[in-house]
Protein backbone atom coordinates (compact mmCIF):
# COMPACT_ATOMS: atom_id res chain seq x y z
CA UNK A 1 0.00 0.00 0.00
CA UNK A 2 1.28 3.38 -0.80
CA UNK A 3 2.12 5.31 2.33
CA UNK A 4 0.58 8.15 1.24
CA UNK A 5 -2.92 6.80 0.20
CA UNK A 6 -6.18 7.76 1.51
CA UNK A 7 -6.23 4.05 2.96
CA UNK A 8 -2.72 4.51 5.10
CA UNK A 9 -3.13 7.43 5.89
CA UNK A 10 -6.35 6.49 7.75
CA UNK A 11 -4.45 3.51 9.34
CA UNK A 12 -2.27 5.73 10.77
CA UNK A 13 -5.07 8.63 12.31
CA UNK A 14 -7.10 7.67 15.24
CA UNK A 15 -9.68 4.58 14.55
CA UNK A 16 -12.67 7.40 14.81
CA UNK A 17 -11.70 9.21 11.94
CA UNK A 18 -13.00 6.65 9.81
CA UNK A 19 -15.97 5.77 11.00
CA UNK A 20 -16.42 9.96 11.13
CA UNK A 21 -15.82 9.96 7.61
CA UNK A 22 -17.13 6.74 6.83
CA UNK A 23 -21.00 8.22 8.69
CA UNK A 24 -20.67 11.65 6.70
CA UNK A 25 -20.58 9.89 3.72
CA UNK A 26 -23.78 7.47 4.46
CA UNK A 27 -25.47 10.78 5.76
CA UNK A 28 -24.68 12.89 2.72
CA UNK A 29 -25.92 9.79 0.76
CA UNK A 30 -29.45 9.84 2.59
CA UNK A 31 -29.58 13.45 2.33
CA UNK A 32 -28.68 13.76 -1.44
CA UNK A 33 -29.87 10.74 -3.12
CA UNK A 34 -33.41 9.33 -3.87
CA UNK A 35 -34.50 7.13 -1.00
CA UNK A 36 -34.00 4.07 -2.89
CA UNK A 37 -30.30 4.55 -4.57
CA UNK A 38 -29.54 6.13 -0.54
CA UNK A 39 -28.37 2.59 0.69
CA UNK A 40 -26.52 1.62 -2.06
CA UNK A 41 -24.56 4.95 -2.40
CA UNK A 42 -24.55 4.81 1.35
CA UNK A 43 -22.23 1.12 0.63
CA UNK A 44 -19.35 3.15 -0.50
CA UNK A 45 -18.47 3.98 3.02
CA UNK A 46 -18.24 -0.18 4.25
CA UNK A 47 -14.47 0.06 3.60
CA UNK A 48 -13.22 3.38 5.36
CA UNK A 49 -15.36 1.55 8.14
CA UNK A 50 -13.26 -1.60 7.75
CA UNK A 51 -10.14 0.64 7.97
CA UNK A 52 -11.44 1.86 10.97
CA UNK A 53 -12.45 -1.00 12.51
CA UNK A 54 -8.35 -2.08 11.48
CA UNK A 55 -7.07 0.93 12.95
CA UNK A 56 -9.17 0.33 15.85
CA UNK A 57 -8.01 -3.65 16.11
CA UNK A 58 -3.90 -1.89 15.77
CA UNK A 59 -4.74 0.98 18.43
CA UNK A 60 -6.07 -1.57 20.82
CA UNK A 61 -3.36 -3.71 20.88
CA UNK A 62 -0.48 -1.29 20.87
CA UNK A 63 1.51 -0.45 23.70
CA UNK A 64 0.65 2.83 25.28
CA UNK A 65 2.70 5.40 25.34
CA UNK A 66 4.52 5.16 29.08
CA UNK A 67 5.39 1.78 28.25
CA UNK A 68 6.67 2.73 25.02
CA UNK A 69 9.07 5.39 26.77
CA UNK A 70 10.14 3.12 29.33
CA UNK A 71 11.31 0.17 27.52
CA UNK A 72 13.30 2.67 25.22
CA UNK A 73 14.94 4.01 28.49
CA UNK A 74 15.36 0.62 29.85
CA UNK A 75 17.15 -0.42 26.40
CA UNK A 76 19.16 2.47 26.37
CA UNK A 77 20.92 1.52 29.96
CA UNK A 78 21.77 -2.05 28.79
CA UNK A 79 24.90 -3.63 27.43
CA UNK A 80 25.09 -4.93 24.03
CA UNK A 81 24.75 -8.07 25.48
CA UNK A 82 21.67 -7.58 27.10
CA UNK A 83 20.17 -5.66 24.01
CA UNK A 84 21.43 -8.23 21.03
CA UNK A 85 19.81 -10.69 23.56
CA UNK A 86 16.58 -8.74 23.77
CA UNK A 87 16.17 -8.63 20.06
CA UNK A 88 16.77 -11.93 19.60
CA UNK A 89 13.82 -13.08 21.79
CA UNK A 90 11.50 -10.17 20.34
CA UNK A 91 12.19 -11.68 16.54
CA UNK A 92 12.33 -15.14 17.89
CA UNK A 93 8.60 -14.23 18.95
CA UNK A 94 7.79 -12.79 15.58
CA UNK A 95 8.76 -16.21 14.07
CA UNK A 96 12.05 -15.82 13.07
CA UNK A 97 15.49 -17.76 13.44
CA UNK A 98 17.94 -15.37 14.80
CA UNK A 99 21.74 -16.39 14.50
CA UNK A 100 24.47 -13.88 16.23
CA UNK A 101 26.58 -12.87 13.55
CA UNK A 102 30.39 -12.02 14.34
CA UNK A 103 30.91 -9.65 11.00
CA UNK A 104 32.13 -6.15 11.41
CA UNK A 105 28.45 -4.75 9.69
CA UNK A 106 26.00 -6.77 10.63
CA UNK A 107 25.16 -8.26 14.25
CA UNK A 108 21.95 -10.70 13.05
CA UNK A 109 20.91 -13.11 10.67
CA UNK A 110 17.31 -13.51 10.52
CA UNK A 111 15.69 -16.19 9.06
CA UNK A 112 12.24 -16.72 8.06
CA UNK A 113 10.77 -18.65 4.66
CA UNK A 114 13.75 -19.30 2.96
CA UNK A 115 14.88 -15.55 2.96
CA UNK A 116 17.26 -13.84 5.24
CA UNK A 117 17.11 -10.49 6.55
CA UNK A 118 20.93 -8.71 7.96
CA UNK A 119 20.17 -6.71 11.61
CA UNK A 120 23.00 -4.08 12.47
CA UNK A 121 22.09 -3.22 15.23
CA UNK A 122 25.86 -2.36 17.43
CA UNK A 123 25.40 1.07 17.50
CA UNK A 124 22.10 1.64 18.79
CA UNK A 125 23.36 3.99 21.64
CA UNK A 126 24.57 6.54 18.71
CA UNK A 127 23.83 10.07 19.29
CA UNK A 128 23.69 10.68 15.44
CA UNK A 129 23.68 7.91 12.27
CA UNK A 130 25.07 9.01 9.40
CA UNK A 131 25.18 7.40 5.97
CA UNK A 132 28.69 5.35 6.39
CA UNK A 133 26.86 2.58 9.02
CA UNK A 134 24.20 2.21 6.33
CA UNK A 135 26.56 2.02 3.14
CA UNK A 136 28.31 -0.53 5.07
CA UNK A 137 25.13 -2.81 6.12
CA UNK A 138 23.74 -2.40 2.05
CA UNK A 139 27.67 -3.83 1.37
CA UNK A 140 27.20 -6.85 3.32
CA UNK A 141 23.63 -7.48 2.34
CA UNK A 142 24.69 -7.37 -1.15
CA UNK A 143 27.72 -9.27 -0.62
CA UNK A 144 25.46 -11.97 1.25
CA UNK A 145 22.40 -12.13 -0.82
CA UNK A 146 20.26 -10.98 1.77
CA UNK A 147 16.52 -9.85 1.20
CA UNK A 148 17.22 -7.00 3.28
CA UNK A 149 19.12 -4.63 5.89
CA UNK A 150 17.61 -3.41 9.05
CA UNK A 151 19.43 -0.54 10.95
CA UNK A 152 18.44 -0.23 14.78
CA UNK A 153 18.53 2.75 16.30
CA UNK A 154 17.57 3.49 19.56
CA UNK A 155 18.21 7.13 20.52
CA UNK A 156 19.53 10.42 18.62
CA UNK A 157 18.86 11.38 15.19
CA UNK A 158 18.93 9.56 11.62
CA UNK A 159 20.30 12.20 9.77
CA UNK A 160 17.98 12.72 6.37
CA UNK A 161 20.87 11.69 4.13
CA UNK A 162 20.90 8.65 5.81
CA UNK A 163 17.02 8.35 5.76
CA UNK A 164 17.40 8.90 1.99
CA UNK A 165 20.20 6.53 1.56
CA UNK A 166 17.98 3.89 3.29
CA UNK A 167 14.76 4.48 1.72
CA UNK A 168 16.97 4.31 -1.74
CA UNK A 169 18.74 0.91 -0.80
CA UNK A 170 15.52 -0.78 0.81
CA UNK A 171 16.98 -0.74 4.01
CA UNK A 172 14.66 -0.75 7.22
CA UNK A 173 15.35 2.12 9.79
CA UNK A 174 14.12 0.74 12.94
CA UNK A 175 13.54 2.95 15.75
CA UNK A 176 11.46 4.34 18.57
CA UNK A 177 8.19 3.57 18.82
CA UNK A 178 8.51 0.65 16.53
CA UNK A 179 11.82 -0.56 18.10
CA UNK A 180 10.12 -0.47 21.59
CA UNK A 181 7.29 -2.83 20.61
CA UNK A 182 9.37 -5.44 18.47
CA UNK A 183 10.90 -5.40 22.14
CA UNK A 184 8.11 -5.49 24.20
CA UNK A 185 7.08 -8.47 22.26
CA UNK A 186 10.22 -10.01 24.13
CA UNK A 187 8.51 -9.45 27.10
CA UNK A 188 5.54 -11.43 26.38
Amino acid sequence: MAPNSGFAILLRSPWWVSFAIAAAIAAACFALMPADLAPFAAMGAVPIAVIGCIAAWRQWRAPSAARVQGMLEAAAAMPWREFAALLERAWRAEGYAVQGLNGQHADLRLDKDGQFTLVAARRWKAATHGVEPLRALQAEVERQGARTGVYVALQGTVSESARAFAKDNALVLLEGATLAALLLKAQG
